[in-house]
This record gives C-alpha cells, sequence and structure tokens, in this order.
C-alpha cells in the first residue's frame, strides 16, 4: 500500500504511473463478522457498542469485474447505516450479502464471513473492469452508494426503482472504511477539488440523500418561500437540509436539542430555531400514548416563527419519536417526506391530520446517480459545503461510530484510510479560501 500512496501523493504521477501499480493481495477494512451476529443479544439498543463489533483486519483485495472499479480509499466518513450494521440492527447485514450472493456467479464475491462496512469514500481509481470507459486509473473521485444493476425496466425511469438497488457498503461488501473499495463505476463522481480527502469524503450519502427528499421532484420538490421544518437540523442529514433549503430560498425552522447545536444553525444563516430540549417538548406520555397537547404547542411555537404559517414541508427522519407531531404541524396540503426512523421504525400518527387535510408522506431513499451528481455538484462549486466536525484513523473506526449511535458528535464524523494526515488532497486552494470559514464551521465548535 505504501506504493499506492507515494503515487498518490507524487506530483509527477501520470494516469499511466497509477495504472502500472500493482495491487495487493490484501488491504486493511473495518469489519464485521458473521459468526459475532448474535453478540448483543437481548442488549437494549443504546447499550450496544460498536466498538467491540467493528474490527480492523487484512481482507484479501476482490475480484474485479465487468463496469467496476477497484479504489483506492483516501478517506470514508462514518453514517448512521454503520452505526446498524455494528449492532447488527434491525437485522444483521450478512442476510443481505446472502441474497445478493445468489443473484449471479459475480455476486457471490460478497457473500463472506466477513462485511466490509462504509458507504462513502474519496480517492484514486487504481483499476477499472471490461466495459468502463468513463473513468481510468488516477482519477480522483468521491463515490455514491448505489448500486443497481439495471436489468429491469423499473429501474430505468429512476434508478432508485430498480429491484436490485442496494446501498454499498450497506447491502453490498467491500465498502468505503478500508483502504480498497471496489464500486460500480457509475457510483463515481468527480471529487470536489477544493475539499481535502476527508473533507470530500463526508457529503456523500447525506448530502445526496437530503437533495432527493427535499429538492428533487421526487422528493418534496421544495420551491422558494417553503417553510420547511427540519428535524436534528445540525446533525449528519439535518445540515445538508438546512443549507439546501437557504440556498433554495425556503424557511428552515431547525429543530435541535441544545444551545451549540441551535448556535450551529444560526451559524450557517437560519433565523428559525427550536430548541427542543429547552423548550421541554415530549410527544409521547408514555411508550403507548401520544401527547397531542404537545403537537399543537409545537405547533403554535412554529407559527410564532413563521409569522402565523404552517408548515409546508417536513424533513423527517428521526420516526417513532416525531412523526405524530411532524404529520400534525404540516399545512393543509403539505408534504412529510421521510427517509429513515433513527428512533424507532413503527410511526403512529393520528390520520384524520392527514387525509382530511390532503397532506402526502412521501418515502425516500438516498438518491439515483442523476440527484448524487447534482448534489455533489453543488459541493464542487462551493454552495453546499461539508459538515465534517471530527476525523478519525481507521484504527478508531469504533470509536467514531460509538459517538455517532450516542450522538456525541455534530454533522458528520470522517475517517482517514490511506491519507496519513488531514488537510491532504486541495486542488484549488483559491477557491477553498473563499469558503474556508463555511467548511470549517462545524470543526470551530
Amino acid at each position: 500500500m505504501k506504493e499506492i500512496l507515494d503515487a498518490i501523493q507524487s506530483q509527477d504521477s501520470t494516469a499511466a504511473d497509477i495504472a502500472a501499480l500493482s495491487i495487493p493481495e490484501s488491504y486493511r477494512a473495518v469489519t464485521v463478522h458473521k459468526d459475532e451476529a448474535e453478540m448483543f443479544a437481548g442488549v437494549a439498543s443504546r447499550d450496544k457498542d460498536p466498538r467491540k463489533s467493528l474490527h480492523v483486519e487484512d481482507v484479501p483485495v476482490p475480484e474485479l469485474g465487468p463496469g467496476e472499479a477497484l479504489v483506492a480509499v483516501m478517506a470514508s466518513s462514518v453514517n448512521y447505516n454503520s452505526v446498524w450494521t455494528s449492532i447488527f440492527e434491525p437485522v444483521s447485514t450478512f442476510g443481505f450479502l446472502e441474497r445478493y450472493g445468489k443473484l449471479s456467479d459475480l455476486s457471490k464475491r460478497h457473500d463472506l464471513p466477513y462485511h466490509v462496512i462504509g458507504s462513502d469514500l474519496a480517492g484514486v481509481v487504481l483499476r477499472t473492469g471490461p466495459g468502463v470507459n468513463a473513468w481510468k486509473p488516477g482519477d480522483e473521485v468521491v463515490a455514491h452508494c448505489l448500486s443497481v444493476e439495471l436489468e429491469s425496466s423499473d429501474g430505468h425511469n429512476d434508478t432508485m426503482l430498480d429491484p436490485e438497488q442496494r446501498i454499498w457498503g450497506f447491502e453490498t461488501n467491500f465498502g468505503g472504511l478500508a483502504e480498497i473499495a471496489l464500486v460500480k463505476s457509475n457510483q463515481l463522481m468527480p471529487k470536489p477539488d477544493h475539499l481535502s480527502w476527508e473533507e470530500a469524503a463526508a457529503p456523500g450519502l447525506v448530502n445526496s440523500t437530503a437533495y432527493r427528499q427535499l429538492v428533487s421532484r421526487n422528493g418534496a420538490g421544495m420551491k422558494q418561500g417553503d417553510n420547511v421544518l427540519i428535524w436534528g437540523a445540525s446533525g449528519g442529514l439535518g445540515s445538508y437540509a438546512t443549507q439546501f433549503a437557504l440556498a433554495g430560498g425556503a424557511n428552515p425552522i431547525c429543530v435541535v436539542s441544545s444551545p451549540e447545536k441551535a448556535a450551529i444553525c444560526r451559524s450557517m444563516g437560519a433565523e428559525a430555531v427550536i430548541d427542543r430540549n429547552a423548550e421541554g417538548y415530549k410527544f409521547w406520555k408514555d411508550e403507548q400514548t401520544q401527547d397531542p397537547k404537545e403537537w399543537k404547542r409545537f405547533g403554535k411555537r412554529i407559527r410564532e416563527l413563521t409569522g402565523g404559517e404552517d408548515i409546508d414541508i417536513v424533513f423527517e427522519h428521526p420516526g417513532r419519536e416525531t412523526f405524530g407531531a411532524s404529520v400534525y404541524v404540516t399545512r393543509k396540503g403539505g408534504t412529510i417526506t421521510t427517509c429513515a426512523s433513527t428512533s424507532g421504525y413503527m410511526h403512529e400518527y393520528d390520520n384524520r391530520y392527514l387525509w382530511m387535510s390532503l397532506k402526502r408522506i412521501i418515502g425516500s431513499h438516498f438518491a439515483n446517480y442523476r440527484e448524487a451528481w447534482e448534489a455533489n455538484r453543488l459541493i464542487a462549486k462551493g454552495k453546499i459545503h461539508p459538515t465534517l466536525s471530527k476525523v478519525y484513523s481507521l484504527e478508531d473506526t469504533g470509536q467514531a461510530a460509538y459517538d455517532v449511535h450516542r450522538n456525541l458528535h455534530q454533522g458528520k464524523v470522517g475517517v482517514l484510510a490511506l491519507a496519513p494526515r488531514e488537510g491532504l488532497g486541495v486542488r484549488n486552494p483559491e477557491l477553498r479560501e473563499q469558503h474556508i470559514d463555511a467548511i470549517n464551521r462545524f470543526r470551530n465548535i
């Protein structure tokens, strides 16, 4: 790996030099083990510890197939799906790998007793398989996490509808929390050249997810002037939704859980911020019973911040804890978009407030290639900025995942793979200087 890293860091290396590098037989990767899938049986979710289940070990380099690329990973990041994988919730990811392994002779590679995890990367293309024409060795890239086969007509209007749609590094093997990753070539996008490796790796999954959920016509189709309620507005996902709302002329109403997180939202330009802990909102009386009076109190507070207007779009991802309130506070004809359920998957809401007020609930999952490309393009142009707050070494990925699991982080948490230190990989210092305060916003907390 040292030879690969030296070539990547050399200013004299050409595409031919990268193509001529020998690919090692093995590489370091963050894994979970199939024989440990029951290690947390009987343990409450909050008490499950990713530091116990995540391993950093040498694994064989996978075979390169048609339409694929091997990428030297300079940096990656931790998403909530990495936490789910590490605590084997809601199910073990080895079920995903087993099902994928039955698809074809080539997909059998993914069904292994270990799972290399991670759904983000920034790095350099090392090799491409047959049929890859748009990318070559030496290209500096980021990868989005949509893996599709596109052999069914269902996926050709929106690739997220492909019956064989999967999330790379979660429902497939050979993910980005490693020194080398295996991706399909149609996952690749140009690395924003004003960002360091770790900054470029941070937006991928969450930025694309927020773009589809909020901006795309496949999601809420946000327009100028919309009042957008954003849960967890300073977090890994919500921080991008807040930026998209501001950049698109909408009015974000940011819900956070501390004064520090409120300050982050205001530093991004948001004016309407609700600290739900400080204001004491408790939407559930107990495990089984919601409190409509709290929905009404919450709605009243929103109208105080919007000049009497209700919410046009709710950017939902907490799930069970907040969903009843989200449906209630949305205006007549408004939209609730949901992409996750970090507080629980069994949502409950009063359907009278949905059907009688003609509201819509839209399920939104990651993004298709075009949406991911557009989201990355906005990063590259300096319109949207990474929300990286802290960076860990590959060896400390377990701690990084633990911090995300326990909500001890702000924004996104990065992981260095091959990059020996932070701050490397910047190719456009002039553009970087224009946006340096925004780039560092979450790191200056």
